[in-house]
């Protein structure tokens, strides 16, 4: 297939999750022979759609695309790779009584309405979603993508020693609520670390020596990679009801296990997407 891949951020500029997951995608569809394009979305011109009309699309998170031009999209073939909630203006649905946002808040819609799926990462990503927008092409992936060298550096650190104390993730981003996870701790009296680290695998390394993940945000995460990458390595996980990767049936493993089931995400993940663009 010929693919063109829009997206706010790619992750040699911003290094989210979702930028991990794309750019592992990518790399996977292009070793299997399809041709893929990257673009900012700032970058996207009707001009650019026309030109283009007769790829593929696969559209990430599209905060940047130009109003304006979304409907050009309309008649072509594309799918939207759901990272968080685009159909809602606040984008978190969280800020609304049971995930349910009043319908001045819905926005986008007939974008998703006319992709030939919306994929979700979760169960209850997917149902969030539904609950909002009624649509009837939803899909849940059912996770995420890791390239094989963090599976394999995760392989090896969930056999380390771990000592009787809590890691929390020191994130600036507010609704990851690192100050909630401290004050938990603090009021059970547990021993915790604040896991700050300049490299992804640091991070990991830090992490791994804990025996579990202390993670209370306070908006829906669609799946949540860090608390899978806690599970990965076998520690355990405190966490609330806003974590999409609990809503999983493989949620329940961990350590190797866990890994395997990961790591085959690989193969059924680009499946879905290819299957979904045909």
């Amino acid at each position: 297939m010929d693919i063109i891949f829009v997206a706010d951020f790619f992750a040699n500029q911003v290094l989210g999750g979702g930028e991990l997951n794309n750019e592992e995608l990518i790399e996977i569809l292009i070793s299997e022979g399809h041709q893929v394009q990257k673009i900012n979305s700032t970058s996207v011109t009707a001009e650019y759609i026309q030109q283009n009309k007769n790829k593929k699309f696969i559209i990430a998170n599209f905060a940047a695309l130009r109003k304006d031009v979304i409907p050009e999209f309309y008649d072509l073939e594309y799918i939207i790779y759901e990272h968080d909630h685009k159909y809602l203006s606040t984008r978190n649905p969280g800020v609304f009584p049971d995930f349910k946002a009043p319908p001045e808040h819905i926005t986008n819609l007939e974008f998703y309405q006319k992709a030939k799926a919306v994929l979700c990462q979760s169960k209850f990503h997917l149902d969030i979603a539904y609950l909002n927008t009624n649509l009837d092409n939803l899909v849940n992936l059912g996770g995420n993508i890791w390239d094989m060298d963090s599976l394999n550096f995760m392989r090896e650190k969930a056999n380390v020693d771990k000592s009787d104390t809590y890691a929390i993730m020191d994130s600036t981003i507010k609704h990851k609520n690192t100050g909630g996870a401290i004050r938990f701790c603090k009021v059970k009296k547990y021993n915790y670390n604040l896991i700050v680290s300049s490299t992804y695998k640091e991070f990991l390394s830090l992490m791994s020596t804990n025996k579990s993940l202390v993670f209370l945000p306070e908006t829906p995460e669609t799946l949540s990679r860090v608390v899978i990458e806690a599970r990965m390595m076998n520690m355990g996980v405190i966490t609330n009801k806003m974590i999409g990767a609990a809503s999983e049936p493989w949620f329940a493993l961990k350590g190797h296990e866990l890994i395997d089931v990961i790591e085959n995400k690989r193969v059924e993940i680009p499946n879905i997407v290819l299957e979904k663009l045909k």
